[in-house]
Order: C-alpha cells, then structure tokens, then sequence
C-alpha cells in the first residue's frame, strides 16, 4: 500500500505513480493544459460548506477529519477506486495548500489507509 501526498506546485515525479489532485477548486497560478496529474478528483474535496469552516485552521483539525470523513462515508464510489490502486501501487495525492499538515489530502490519506486496514486489499 502506498499513498503519497504531495503539493501540487511541486515537480512531478516518476515515483509519485497515479497523481490525483483532490481539490475543488483549480490551484492559483496552474495552467490545466499539460498539468502533470492522472485525474482532478473534484468530488473527493471536502464540501465548500466545510472547506469554508475549516478555513485551514489547526485548532479546527479535528473537527475537519470527523466532518470530511462522513462526507467521504456517503461517495464510496469516489474513494474506492483510489483505495483499490493504492493497494497495488502508488498513488499520489495532490493539493494546494500551503499548510503541509493539515489540509485534505493528509485527512484523505488517513482515511485511505484506515479503510484499507480494516478491509484489506479490494
């Protein structure tokens, strides 16, 4: 199992694997033509109603992985897939964030892992 996270500015790598960038929003500055990403996997972002309220503050960390991780629960369908590859190969989360600690690809990575944990390679 592997799942990396990675910020989307920074340069592609052969050993990032299946690059998914996993914001809502389009990152500043990005060109979408040439991006080096295998899929923008917009409906794996947090809501824009808890993207709002998190506001990428560490105080509300917590919050924000209890509250993502029920919203991810309701769209397997999104997330299963990713899970499925990553048990047989790398995949790389992409995000914009300047925060490298507490931002949603780190929150999906968690979850990714438990999930697999729990149930094993699919």
């Amino acid at each position: 199992m592997s799942i990396v996270v990675k910020r989307v500015y920074e340069p592609a790598a052969h050993s990032d694997g299946y690059r998914v960038l996993i914001d809502r929003l389009w990152p500043r500055g990005l060109k979408k033509e040439g991006a080096p990403l295998d899929l923008w996997a917009k409906e794996l972002a947090p809501s824009t109603a808890l993207r709002q309220w998190f506001g990428h503050a560490p105080a509300r960390w917590d919050g924000f992985r209890h509250r993502y991780a029920s919203e991810l629960d309701g769209v397997p369908e999104y997330w299963r897939p990713l899970a499925e590859r990553a048990a047989r190969h790398t995949v790389t989360l992409l995000y914009a964030a300047r925060d490298e600690e507490h931002n949603n690809a780190v929150a999906l990575k968690a979850y990714l892992e438990n999930w697999l944990r729990t149930h094993g390679p699919c």
